[in-house]
């Protein structure tokens, strides 16, 4: 048996206005939203009594491909940069989107205050299957300093 990624959790500086990022630029729907208490043991990051705030975005699936939106609320993190990378550090995830209009998203980011590191650019990809795909690409980071790349697919020729 495989084991499943259900959700990748982020920590964000505020948790309402990820959550709106989210749903404006990438059409997620909010599935869960609460506030909790940690307990001190399962996550690495806080301390027994922190107050939190978890929403929890989906996309097509509500079992798969989710994201955590956690904020600490009480106290807040002390550890909140300034600054946004412009780079992306060692360890940080980097989310592959599939879309429908590339430039669409990349405009609705942009409109909602994301920094956008490459425009659309038009690129080709040998697929697994051995297929030629013609893409559309670029890419961005989110209000809290998550990169993503955003893919769409313009034309797949025949091996």
């Amino acid at each position: 048996m495989t084991d499943i990624l259900k959700r990748t959790t982020l920590m964000v500086r505020h948790a309402e206005r990820a959550a709106q990022w989210y749903e404006d630029v990438l059409g997620m729907t909010r599935w869960m939203d609460v506030p909790f208490t940690l307990s001190g043991t399962q996550l690495a990051a806080g301390k027994m009594g922190d107050h939190t705030r978890l929403i929890i975005m989906k996309a097509e699936h509500d079992t798969i491909g989710m994201i955590g939106l956690l904020e600490f609320t009480d106290p807040r993190r002390p550890d909140i940069p300034e600054q946004l990378p412009t780079e992306i550090p060692f360890g940080a995830p980097i989310f592959v989107v599939a879309a429908e209009d590339c430039r669409a998203t990349v405009e609705r980011a942009r409109s909602r205050g994301s920094c956008v590191h490459a425009e659309p650019k038009e690129w080709s990809v040998t697929g697994a299957d051995g297929r030629v795909k013609d893409m559309l690409g670029a890419s961005f980071w989110d209000l809290d300093g998550y990169f993503f790349e955003v893919n769409q697919i313009v034309e797949v020729h025949e091996a």
